[in-house]
């Protein structure tokens, strides 16, 4: 087996040629302070050329970029040559997380019928025992099964029971608790939508039992032959879990008003199944190209602060981390980000162009949404209605990192071309691709490598990308009122901003 070092210098070698081929690319634009200029400068070609380098780092290091690995170095390594060779700074922040590798799983029914069951491990969980876990599938009183009360009176006396939940009502943690707690072995959790369930427990959560995730469609088959007799079934979870060490990237504009910061981020970390080379090369690639062309803008009224994210798919922890540190150590800092923009999967095969929907004028958000939100939101639906581009609201649900920020009270929004939602008729017709099946039927998969970009995605969206970064670093005055600095270098006066939802002017 290659040893970690070969690999990292194989990578290495490999981004080292990748950024050969960009600085043989199109000249930078010069002076690129508006939208059209910024939106010209960020080329789809040179996004493009982001993620060729992503795929040569997941070719050279087993096939993937996921965090505490290799590859991840590598990829780091990329993103830190690349700012700094277009005159940023950067900084490392490390932090310590729980690494995961899945080296087998498998979900099978026994009885009534012999079949294989397609299904998703739920990250975080823990392994089984060797052999995997065999028993009676047992459904709560309760079909979410989020606590100790749904399973009252439900037997759990068998040697090895598997619980069968659906999702919703509580967290994915909660449930395999509830089941492990009250006599599980195991538990299965199908989704209560259209479309494989991938989930995390969000954290290590010693008494829960084994969990995985499966269909909607599934599940109900389950329970239609539950009804008329014993399921028996096999859950077998192979996988390595250890403490790691791994860390975010970090650089900013070195001008513009440091106490009234733009945020931009995208998660750096593949799963460990693929490249993640939509999920998320592309948010990677689109913000880091959109860093290079804007460290050509001469003047900026605000600092733009990039950050690349580790372990975001093991639960969103960079970016918490990042949060939480801010709050325990510099609340002040947390203060001065004006709003946070996420960008997560932008070039989705069967794509919808996607803003978070943060003034829920399509869905009611399941979390606060700060003040700011929806001024966030308009920079990037502004912008689509002057370019007649049609969009789509995605609900505003805390799913990846702008979680941390939006609990702390950040406005924010961001950019989305879908996962593994199923594509309606409607959207179809407004975006192309085909109704009926996922927006990334590759997603968290081998598959997910540079043939699966959608490039017309990917032009649209690191557009947008390049839009709100310009934007919003020579005005955040929609967002909190903020003007820029006078020419004495102080702060400028602060606009009294009309409450969200408001008829005022």
């Amino acid at each position: 087996m290659r040893s970690r070092t070969a690999a990292v210098t194989a990578a290495a070698a490999t981004a080292a040629l990748a950024m050969t081929t960009l600085a043989a690319g199109p000249a930078q634009a010069k002076n690129p302070n508006n939208s059209k200029k910024m939106t010209e400068a960020v080329t789809l070609d040179n996004v493009h050329d982001h993620l060729e380098a992503f795929q040569a780092i997941a070719d050279a290091n087993d096939g993937n970029r996921g965090a505490g690995t290799s590859g991840y170095e590598a990829s780091a390594e990329y993103v830190e040559t690349t700012l700094q060779d277009a005159g940023y700074e950067t900084e490392r922040q490390y932090f310590s997380f729980i690494y995961e590798e899945v080296h087998a799983a498998s979900l099978s029914e026994l009885s009534p019928d012999a079949r294989d069951v397609e299904h998703v491990p739920m990250a975080y969980s823990q392994p089984t025992p060797e052999g995997g876990v065999t028993g009676e599938l047992i459904a709560p009183a309760s079909a979410t099964g989020c606590d100790a009360a749904a399973w009252d009176g439900v037997d759990l006396s068998g040697d090895s029971d598997i619980a069968l939940v659906s999702r919703g009502a509580c967290s994915f943690a909660a449930k395999a608790v509830a089941a492990g707690e009250s006599g599980a072995e195991a538990v299965i959790i199908y989704n209560n939508e259209e479309g494989v369930l991938n989930g995390t427990l969000g954290g290590v959560e010693p008494t829960s039992a084994p969990a995985t995730g499966i269909t909607m469609a599934e599940g109900q088959a389950l329970l239609e032959k539950m009804a008329a007799g014993p399921v028996t079934m096999n859950f077998t979870l192979d996988k390595t879990m250890e403490e790691r060490e791994t860390f975010n990237v970090l650089a900013e504009t070195d001008t513009g008003r440091d106490d009234n910061v733009v945020m931009l981020g995208a998660h750096l970390d593949s799963t460990h199944e693929g490249p993640g080379i939509n999920d998320n090369g592309s948010g990677t690639a689109g913000i880091l190209e959109t860093a290079v062309q804007l460290g050509e803008v001469n003047k900026l009224n605000n600092t733009v602060r990039f950050a690349f994210w580790g372990a975001e798919e093991l639960g969103l922890v960079g970016s918490n981390h990042y949060v939480a540190d801010l709050q325990e150590n510099d609340p002040a800092a947390l203060d001065d980000i004006a709003t946070y923009l996420n960008f997560d999967m932008i070039a989705s095969p069967n794509h919808i162009i996607g803003v978070y929907d943060a003034d829920e004028s399509t869905y009611e958000a399941p979390v606060e949404v700060p003040q700011g939100s929806a001024a966030t939101e308009e920079v990037f639906t502004d912008y689509f209605d002057a370019a007649n581009q049609p969009w789509v609201d995605t609900e505003f649900s805390g799913r990846s990192d702008y979680s941390a920020f939006i609990d702390a009270g950040v406005p924010a929004s961001g950019l989305f071309t879908g996962a593994d939602g199923i594509k309606t008729e409607e959207e179809a017709e407004m975006f192309g691709g085909t109704a009926g099946i996922t927006y990334d039927p590759n997603y968290h998969t081998a598959e997910d490598d540079i043939d699966n970009i959608n490039m017309e995605a990917l032009d649209t969206m690191s557009d947008a990308i390049a839009h709100s970064a310009i934007t919003l670093g020579q005005s955040t005055k929609e967002i909190n009122g903020k003007t820029s600095r006078g020419k004495s270098g102080k702060p400028g006066p602060t606009v009294p901003v009309a409450p969200e939802g408001s008829d005022a002017a």
